[in-house]
């Protein structure tokens, strides 16, 4: 087998994102079957000069992985290489998808605590860009590490947890890939349990003069505003003794396809062509939702398919500036001609303890603002961050945003412990990339 190498790409695109807003053409892809096939191919692009970025399923908006230089495809380095019972710890391969992670983890009857709303990622692209769903006591999936694996500039192969390395631990697990490439991440789990679902539509007044009632209330709130309407579907995700009851066939179809997927990506084409039609199909879309309950296990009631391609945006903000900043996202929104077809969404979770966490530090409540992919989203994305910025906001790393080192200098304050660290591991710069120049500094 051996490591496949694809040669010079000549011209030719060898990797585009989920979302196609981001292409790259590096000079070579190998996909290592060992770590040490791994740390051969970080030592030699760093004697030839050439720079390395690993990719996972390039489920992020931005060119967080793009590169011109050796593109690491880990998708070879995946599964569960041990579970610890008696510590609450799975170990997994970094190239591993979280949906695989999930399924596996559920045979074994083990479950992550929190996760986000999608599976398809790696579980490192997942955490180093730092996905998260909601939750009032549980945070980022980058918050359930205990430990990880990374090579770093000079091929080595550096252990970390909060008693080896801790420092790079606490930098590491959300890393934006600048400090190395993750091999392997050791997850805190707990035995298998049931969470049940109550999703409710819910006025938009009443939905943000609660806010801080339904957080307090539940293990896990969010809420959908759809623009150019009144109208808000809120979802609230507790524990419960089961036994499972998922929604039957037909609701699961109409909810999760029909209006989810399907009558979405109608939306979003006649959108895409009729503007002006959007606010009417909002009012009746977010008018066609009903209230539903629902037990399962936990992946099947935190995670969704999400077969629209779409482009986003989403910022972390202080909790307790969310309804304000929402308020002032609908006044922008009415008050001018855009046409938005996608819901917002609200999430929360508590502050953490990582340096470059969204939630480092603070509680923190997210919103996101979506758009159909190949519709312009520039001037509804400038509008929202303006809103967002103005209240401290730091944006997700794997969303589309235009801040720069400057801008997280001042909203991060142990940014500087961050790229004084990436200077100690990564001097030459192996693993930077035009994006990582722009957040971090040259």
């Amino acid at each position: 087998m051996g490591m496949a190498t694809a040669g010079k790409s000549r011209g030719a695109t060898a990797w585009r994102n989920w979302a196609g807003n981001v292409t790259a053409a590096p000079a070579r892809v190998v996909t290592p079957a060992s770590v040490g096939e791994l740390q051969e191919a970080v030592r030699r692009a760093a004697e030839e000069g050439l720079r390395v970025k690993a990719v996972g399923t390039g489920h992020s908006f931005t060119a967080a992985a793009a590169t011109d230089g050796v593109l690491v495809r880990p998708q070879a380095l995946a599964g569960i290489k041990r579970i610890d019972r008696a510590a609450g710890t799975v170990t997994v391969a970094a190239g591993t998808i979280l949906k695989d992670l999930n399924r596996a983890l559920a045979a074994e009857g083990l479950s992550l605590t929190n996760m986000g709303d999608i599976m398809e990622q790696t579980v490192s692209g997942a955490t180093s860009t730092g996905t998260h769903g909601t939750g009032r006591d549980s945070a980022s999936i980058a918050a359930q590490i205990r430990g990880l694996e990374l090579v770093t500039a000079d091929g080595r192969l550096l252990a970390c947890s909060r008693e080896e390395n801790p420092e790079v631990f606490a930098a590491a697990r959300l890393g934006i890939g600048a400090l190395g490439v993750i091999t392997a991440i050791t997850l805190a789990v707990e035995p298998l349990f049931f969470l049940t679902a109550r999703e409710e539509p819910m006025g938009f007044e009443r939905v943000t003069a609660e806010f801080d009632e339904h957080v307090a209330e539940n293990e896990h709130f969010e809420f959908y505003w759809f623009p150019h309407t009144g109208n808000c579907n809120t979802k609230r995700n507790n524990r419960s003794q089961g036994p499972a009851a998922p929604p039957g066939p037909v609701s699961a179809w109409i909810e999760d396809e029909l209006l989810s997927n399907g009558i979405f990506q109608a939306v979003n084409s006649i959108g895409r062509g009729v503007p002006a039609a959007i606010p009417s199909i909002a009012r009746v879309a977010s008018r066609a939702l009903s209230a539903r309950t629902y037990t399962d296990i936990p992946y099947k009631v935190f995670t969704s398919p999400r077969r629209v391609r779409f482009v986003e945006m989403e910022y972390a903000l202080p909790r307790e500036r969310l309804v304000a900043a929402l308020r002032e996202l609908r006044a922008v929104v009415d008050r001018s001609d855009l046409r938005i077809s996608f819901p917002v969404e609200v999430r929360t979770a508590p502050a953490d303890d990582i340096t470059l966490s969204t939630a480092s530090g603070r509680e923190t409540a997210y919103i996101a603002v979506h758009m159909y992919r190949g519709t312009p989203y520039q001037a509804y994305f400038t509008a929202a961050e303006r809103v967002f910025t103005a209240h401290g906001g730091r944006p997700h790393w794997g969303k589309v945003h235009t801040r720069d080192a400057e801008y997280f200098a001042r909203v991060y304050p142990r940014f500087g412990e961050f790229t004084a660290l990436r200077d100690r591991l990564d001097p030459d710069r192996v693993f930077g990339n035009d994006y990582l120049r722009r957040v971090l500094g040259a």
